[in-house]
């Protein structure tokens, strides 16, 4: 046997994928061998009887000489100077032989201008080399692999093209940065993978899915995919180039769960795919008039019971649907037809499945150590540490991502409040004050801001909202004012206050008329977003529909006004599938939503009237040009409590615009109710939520003519004649 290089300590850690540095000792390294000059070769095929090295563009081989009993093979090539292109042919104990080019012979890929950034927590876009990426080198195609393990003791790529086994692909690490590298040749798009990391303290390596994975299999599998994501061509840059915030425009979005708005019976999985949901759900959404569509988390995640909101692959739509082309294509086709995309974000929590985040390289990585600061105890989830420049590098560019891969229109961020309260959803000593000793938690307010300040920067009318159920203060105003950059901020006041009053037999309503007022007090202190959303129909929460008191009649009539009430109060608009249809169950992401109900005129009314309320909606700018200030909105009548009548106007930038709103929150028919109004002349009603058209009585006004003289702080008054349980739109014809 000839002697071997490499001491037997180096050749036992490489066998048993214990090597702190397998670049040191893989691959070619010039050496003197008994003063002999020369090139070492060595690899690692644990499964090889027998490899031979064929260099010299293949005009030259040697056999190898296994070293040790774990399949480490060596040779020395003696009087090569430089290192030539070479090639493995390994012959396995069963099995034909096959090529294969070494991956320990290509040097670092990564540039330090990257790995500054890295290090500061600055880089906005991370996926761009964090993660897998199909690249040449040379002449040279494969992947590169790139992830953040700073604590792991060894981290390998492992998967079906080395036979799961960790002690083929060990990595290189950038020890400043926490970083681990190695570009595999041979390996492509669709070719599936792991991380393999060995932590200190743990005989038994944990077996991780890429936390930066464009593509993932489909559950329950969990393995990520190799996927280039770079090739779809869009079709969309009209809108693109015509995208705004949409301050002053019309925003009236339909929240959708795409796994459950409709059902495919012939699916192996019951869904439809995002191109099927592209051919339906688009122009439904479109025929119904709204202007966006916001989509419950799309991310990979591994339990359809969470809705999305357990994420495990952030940067990975989930594959329940299709491939990322595909989700392009739906993207593609809502802008196409003139509908933006919203897409609920979760940088609050994550999973604790095993193949996620959690403990990612042995410690505490993405999460806080303390379970007092890093578990929500009521979601089974873990929670991000926001001060930890690997957090803040992945979720930042996380954001940028889905705007910059997907042209996603704007991030529905989840459950804010649960980041700005060290003591959310906690008892007196199950949580630690910050710094000041307050409950305020300064990273988490630090990154929202940091969040919302990049994303204003990388993209033209990109749009972020906030679930925030507290009042905290400036949630949507801009971050140098001191506000946490939002741009709008959902009025969970308004939705609860509303619905409980709605839920009120109507002859004890005037007892609650605060409820419907008390919106109005603070209506302006934020840019707010009406939600009538997924969560308010679950949990034994019960339907809109089933919410409303009194005879079927009753309750169709309190819903058409529910939703008149909203379209027409200052704040942008949101409404969860099937409650255009006054679906009667609560909503069940097992099932599709109760299409059948259409077949009946009284749910067919509430589609159409949907419909017509965004048509108006988007016709009036009275309803939607000044939404979030007094100027836009001012009182009529709020002090009716015993007739349940509530008056007030909208205006837009013109006075001509102005729109008188009057509602009636009793089944009592109200004959020639006098209203004040901004100037003498014809009205006429533009829109009646009790029209037959609707399912409604029909009782209501042709024409009004407002007579001169105060009334209601109004120079004029028109007599109106106020159908039961409904709300009308009137507007002057001069």
């Amino acid at each position: 046997m000839k002697k071997k290089i490499l001491d037997d300590k180096q050749i036992r850690a490489l066998e048993n994928a214990d090597h702190s540095d397998p670049f040191s000792v893989l691959g070619p390294h010039l050496v003197k061998k008994e003063k002999k000059k020369g090139i070492v070769v060595r690899t690692i095929q644990p499964n090889a009887e027998v490899v031979k090295i064929w260099y010299e563009d293949g005009a030259s081989n040697a056999e190898m000489e296994k070293i040790g009993s774990g399949g480490v093979f060596e040779v020395f090539l003696e009087g090569l100077t430089e290192i030539p292109a070479y090639h493995f042919e390994v012959t396995p104990y069963e099995g034909d032989a096959y090529t294969i080019i070494d991956p320990y012979a290509f040097g670092p890929t990564l540039n330090d201008f990257d790995l500054q950034l890295w290090g500061e927590g600055n880089h906005r876009r991370v996926y761009e080399w964090m993660g897998s990426h199909t690249m040449t080198i040379g002449e040279v195609s494969g992947t590169r692999f790139v992830v953040a393990a700073p604590n792991a003791r060894r981290v390998s790529v492992v998967g079906s093209f080395n036979d799961w086994d960790g002690r083929r692909h060990p990595m290189r690490k950038y020890h400043e940065q926490g970083i681990w590298e190695i570009f595999i040749p041979g390996i492509s798009e669709g070719d599936t993978y792991k991380y393999e990391i060995a932590v200190k303290g743990n005989d038994v390596p944990m077996l991780k899915a890429d936390p930066y994975a464009f593509y993932s299999e489909v559950r329950p599998r969990n393995a990520s995919i190799v996927k280039n994501i770079d090739q779809y061509e869009w079709q969309d840059s009209e809108w693109m180039s015509g995208r705004t915030k949409g301050f002053d425009t019309p925003m009236s979005i339909y929240e959708v769960h795409l796994g459950s708005w409709k059902k495919n019976k012939m699916a192996p999985n019951g869904f439809l795919t995002y191109r099927e949901l592209a051919d339906d759900l688009v122009p439904y959404v479109s025929g119904l008039g709204f202007t966006h569509i916001e989509l419950l988390p799309i991310a990979e995640h591994p339990y359809d019971p969470s809705w999305g909101y357990q994420i495990t692959g952030y940067f990975a739509p989930t594959s329940r649907f299709g491939s990322p082309e595909d989700f392009m294509y739906f993207i593609d086709a809502c802008h196409q037809a003139g509908i933006g995309v919203i897409i609920d974000w979760v940088p609050a929590h994550f999973t604790k499945d095993d193949h996620g985040l959690r403990m990612f390289d042995g410690t505490s990585l993405y999460e806080h150590a303390d379970p007092r600061q890093g578990e929500h105890r009521d979601w089974g989830t873990l929670i991000f540490n926001y001060g930890r420049t690997e957090v803040i590098n992945f979720l930042i560019s996380n954001a940028v991502y889905w705007c910059d891969k997907y042209h996603i229109d704007g991030l529905r961020v989840d459950a804010v409040a649960s980041m700005l309260y060290l003591d959310y959803s906690r008892e007196d000593g199950e949580w630690l004050p910050n710094q000041y000793g307050g409950r305020e938690n300064v990273e988490a307010i630090d990154f929202i801001k940091r969040f919302n300040i990049v994303l204003n920067e990388e993209f033209e009318g990109v749009i972020t909202m906030a679930e925030e159920s507290t009042s905290w203060p400036m949630v949507s105003r801009p971050t140098f004012t001191g506000g946490l950059g939002f741009d709008y901020k959902w009025n969970m006041g308004w939705m609860n206050d509303t619905l409980k009053y709605m839920a009120i037999d109507p002859i004890f309503r005037k007892y609650h008329h605060n409820q419907l007022t008390f919106s109005m007090i603070y209506a302006f202190t934020e840019n707010f977003l009406l939600p009538l959303s997924h969560d308010e129909v679950v949990h034994m929460k019960r339907s809109l529909i089933s919410k409303m008191p009194g005879d079927d009649w009753q309750k169709f009539a309190n819903l058409r006004l529910l939703y008149t009430y909203m379209f027409a109060h200052p704040g942008k608009k949101l409404l969860f599938m099937g409650a255009e249809i006054a679906q009667w169950t609560e909503w069940n992401s097992e099932q599709s939503i109760d299409w059948g109900l259409t077949k009946y005129e009284r749910h067919n009314g509430i589609q159409a009237l949907i419909k017509d309320l965004n048509s108006v909606y988007t016709e009036q700018k009275a309803l939607h040009q000044v939404d979030f200030d007094w100027s836009g909105f001012q009182w009529i009548d709020f002090s009716d409590a015993d007739s349940g009548i509530l008056a007030f106007m909208r205006r837009g930038k013109s006075e001509y615009d102005t729109l008188v709103c009057i509602f009636n929150f009793t089944p009592q028919v109200h004959y020639e109710y006098r209203i004040g109004v901004p100037r003498e002349g014809t009205y006429r009603t533009i829109f009646n939520s009790d029209s037959e058209y609707y399912g409604g009585s029909n009782f209501g006004n042709d024409k009004m003519v407002a007579i001169k003289g105060d009334w209601h702080d109004q120079p004029a008054s028109i007599k109106v004649n106020i159908p039961p349980l409904a709300g009308i739109i009137v507007k002057s014809t001069q």
